[in-house]
């Protein structure tokens, strides 16, 4: 078999071109160099996402977990792949204690809403919250997301399994991958960046960055900011 070696990082930089005239030798040479990482960091990423899809088989869930759809109905985890092989989950914060959804939470799954039509294609999408199905849809109604799938979480059980609630009654969000295993559950793959994990100075975040506000932010000069979070109106 032959096995093709990819073109070194720092000699396809050097394809570079400045959309627009007049940058400096210092421009030139900086973008050049910040290419070769760039792309050394895209293939490290998609190093990354192949080893995760080659994960050995997780846990099987054993828990009778229990969800209640927009219809009412009570369902079970495997209910909730309906036709597919695997099951993206968003634990959002939106608790029936808050009196408003979590801003950062708004925010990513607005992105997703935009996406959703296109992934529920190949996998099944649901939003899990612990607040009755219809008060997470009428917030939904509000921001103007059709596509997204509203889940109740019948009981804490689901939430206090995985650590989502803390000791003053606040939550944390999960991002949580399943895989049908014939009757079976098995958990693919969950977010694990916990707190204590963030670089000091960063602030934490619980899996590589999927949230395209943050992706676009870091395209400019400011960047993110230090002091800096959306808002749930402006």
């Amino acid at each position: 078999m032959n096995i093709i070696t990819p073109t070194a990082a720092e000699k396809l930089a050097e394809k570079a071109r400045t959309p627009f005239p007049g940058a400096s030798d210092e421009y030139r040479k900086a973008r050049q160099a910040l290419l070769k990482d760039e792309i050394e960091f895209r293939r490290h990423m998609t190093e990354v996402t192949e080893r995760r899809r080659h994960l050995p088989d997780g846990p099987v869930i054993e828990t009778n977990y229990r969800f209640r759809d927009a219809n009412g109905a009570d369902l079970g985890l495997v209910e909730l792949f309906g036709d597919k092989d695997a099951l993206v989950t968003y634990f959002w914060m939106f608790g029936p204690e808050r009196a408003r959804p979590c801003p950062m939470c708004t925010n990513w799954l607005g992105a997703v809403n935009g996406n959703a039509a296109d992934i529920k294609q190949r996998v099944a999408l649901k939003i899990l919250g612990r607040s009755p199905v219809e008060r997470q849809i009428a917030f939904a109604q509000e921001r103007g997301w059709r596509d997204l799938d509203f889940v109740q979480t019948v009981g804490d059980t689901y939430a206090n399994d995985l650590g989502l609630i803390n000791a003053d009654g606040s939550e944390n969000p999960a991002l949580v991958v399943f895989k049908r295993d014939g009757e079976r559950v098995r958990l693919f793959w969950a977010s694990e960046m916990s707190a204590e994990m963030a670089d000091p100075g960063q602030d934490p975040r619980d899996a590589p960055d999927i949230a395209s506000l943050w992706s676009i932010l870091d395209l400019t000069p400011g960047g993110r900011g230090t002091d800096w979070y959306p808002k749930l109106s402006y």
